[in-house]
């Protein structure tokens, strides 16, 4: 997996980025498309939605390292969508984590995990309503996630989750989900639920959503996505909102080749 180095001059250049779109006033977004991997025909159709979007990808799915690669190539940010223990019981798919893990062997398939999903430059929760409300479980993923200079995105599938103010003890770079946008696969919902994401990113500067390779969401946001600047709205990938939000400004450098010279509820 490639390593995120801290890059005084390129953190800079986010740093001015960031600076140029709050001083111009513009609210920003950063839409993540989750469960990735498992269909690579909907996986290159979601890819194909622009650099700006970021993708997590679950571990151990046959297309995950292929699709994962050409994000990248892309230049798109890409994340591990890590497999967690939901409260419903049983697992979480391949990968998964979960409170009746020792320490070692949590941590042994944590990094099995990453290691099956090149370029990550974090990660957020696939599932785990039931292991985020864990804080020894959440102590033990943030100090490892920091260790390796990860970002961590909570995609809040419980309020009862934990994770995000772990991350904030730890001092990673973090940020949370506000929205599902196709819990609902209906067009009309997801396109409501699109309306309500840029709603609250003008009512509080940034918002984050989660979306997911469906048909009808690769269709509205092929549609919509076009038009956010017209309307005043920044999309921006998800390292550069954490930078705006100010949630300990990260310290990696964002994966774009470009820039060498820089889920649903279900529980």
């Amino acid at each position: 997996m490639r390593r995120s180095p801290f890059l005084p001059w390129l953190s800079l250049l986010i740093c001015l980025y960031g600076t140029t779109a709050a001083a111009q006033g513009r609210p920003v977004v950063s839409l993540i498309i989750d469960d990735m991997g498992n269909d690579r025909a909907l996986g290159e159709a979601a890819v194909s939605l622009g650099r700006d979007v970021t993708y997590a990808f679950l571990p151990h799915t046959p297309h995950a390292r292929r699709l994962a690669e050409r994000a990248y190539a892309a230049g798109s940010e890409v994340l591990l969508h890590l497999p967690m223990e939901p409260l419903a019981g049983g697992g979480a798919g391949p990968g998964s984590l979960s409170r009746w893990m020792s320490r070692e062997r949590f941590l042994r398939t944590l990094e099995a995990d990453l290691a099956a999903v090149p370029h990550a430059i974090g990660l957020n929760n696939h599932m785990g309503s039931l292991l985020t409300r864990d804080r020894l479980a959440m102590e033990w993923l943030m100090a490892r996630v920091r260790e390796r200079q990860l970002l961590f995105v909570d995609s809040r599938t419980t309020s009862e989750t934990v994770a995000e103010a772990t991350a904030q003890e730890y001092g990673i770079p973090h940020t949370r989900r506000n929205l599902f946008l196709d819990n609902d696969r209906d067009p009309r919902a997801i396109e409501r639920q699109f309306a309500s994401l840029l709603q609250l990113a003008a009512a509080r500067g940034s918002a984050v959503a989660i979306g997911h390779p469906y048909p009808e969401t690769i269709a509205v946001l092929r549609r919509l996505l076009p038009g956010l600047a017209a309307r005043g709205v920044e999309l921006v990938p998800v390292s550069r909102l954490v930078e705006l939000q100010g949630r300990n400004a990260p310290w990696h450098a964002p994966s774009y080749p470009s820039l060498r010279v820089a889920k649903n509820s279900k529980r």
